[in-house]
């Protein structure tokens, strides 16, 4: 019989920034078991799952070889040095067959992962969409909570990614390079249109001028697609992460746009909005859970899947018969039953 979750002792190893407890926290909130889940909803309380906008939420995507590890791991280092905490969530693909990940990114990391001050923690995206672990927002949290004021969220780049990442932060940093050829290529546009900061990577040697290029050609861009969005002109910026140039100011710019967000109370919107979609987001991953789980719709769904095969039933039907068996198990799921008088 699995051992119960100390939730206080847990708590606070997390508060006090013991490495053990923060890493057996956010295994608690990235685990599918339902004892865990309940365990991880009191922890969260716990740890107040309400939190101001204390700490710098920092998402960063890029195109494929933009060397997104290469600069958290110099950007990080060079924030230590401020005096800052840096806690990295890096999410990996994972296999959809196997659900293995190769959670390389600790490995590129290597610096900033055993420095003092640092946290760095590769989760696998499992079969969740939009390149983000499932549990990235409850990760944050615990984070948070262990004192670390800089959270960067490090997402795998595979199309919904971006859009899942800048749900979640304060500045949505988009990661490129100079590319032969079509300079634009390859960077979509819905990209673009959320991307707060954008720094052209690898801007040393041979490459310093292509990358100069690069920004000049994103920056007129950036004017055509957004103009003055915001009252404010996306920065478009140069940097070597392999030589640290450049890395001072993508970081100032960072710091800008979420001063512009504070100014008139964006920086409080955006966080309250995105208590809003962590709430559906928990309603949704909750239901499709007890959904799965339900004696009735495992008994149904097989029957529904052979006829289906056999093409006797349409998918319309099949969802409409699965749906009502659940409907029938609904009062005798923990979270539907009602609390006796």
């Amino acid at each position: 019989m699995p051992r119960p979750v100390d939730v206080d002792d847990l708590a606070a190893g997390v508060r006090a920034g013991s490495r053990a407890h923060l890493a057996r926290a956010i295994t608690l909130v990235e685990s599918s078991r339902a004892d865990h889940r309940v365990a991880a909803r009191a922890l969260l309380q716990e740890l107040g799952a309400y939190p101001g906008p204390t700490a710098v939420r920092l998402g960063i995507s890029g195109v494929p070889g933009a060397g997104k590890s290469t600069f958290i791991n110099a950007l990080g280092l060079r924030l230590l040095e401020r005096g800052h905490r840096v806690a990295v969530l890096a999410v990996d693909p994972s296999s959809s067959r196997s659900g293995g990940s190769i959670l390389g990114d600790r490995t590129r990391m290597g610096e900033l992962a055993t420095a003092d001050g640092a946290f760095v923690r590769p989760s696998p995206t499992g079969l969740h969409l939009g390149g983000v672990a499932r549990a990235t927002r409850e990760s944050m949290v615990v984070v948070e909570a262990a004192g670390f004021d800089v959270v960067v969220v490090e997402t795998v780049g595979v199309g919904q990614s971006e859009v899942a990442v800048a749900e979640m932060v304060d500045t949505f940093l988009l990661l490129t390079l100079a590319r032969a050829g079509d300079q634009l290529q390859g960077i979509k546009r819905g990209i673009l249109e959320i991307a707060d900061v954008i720094a052209v990577n690898k801007a040393d040697g041979r490459h310093a001028v292509e990358a100069k290029g690069t920004a000049r050609e994103l920056a007129i861009a950036m004017r055509l697609l957004r103009g003055d969005h915001e009252g404010r002109r996306v920065p478009v910026l140069t940097c070597s992460a392999l030589e640290g140039s450049g890395l001072d100011e993508v970081w100032e710019q960072v710091l800008a746009h979420r001063e512009h967000l504070a100014r008139d109370g964006g920086l409080e919107q955006r966080r309250a909005d995105q208590q809003l979609q962590w709430l559906w987001s928990l309603l949704q991953t909750e239901l499709w859970s007890s959904f799965r789980a339900s004696p009735g719709v495992r008994e149904e769904a097989r029957s529904v899947e052979a006829e289906l095969r056999e093409h006797r039933l349409s998918a319309v039907e099949g969802a409409q018969r699965m749906l009502g068996a659940f409907a029938r198990d609904v009062p005798d799921l923990p979270w539907a039953r009602r609390p006796e008088a």
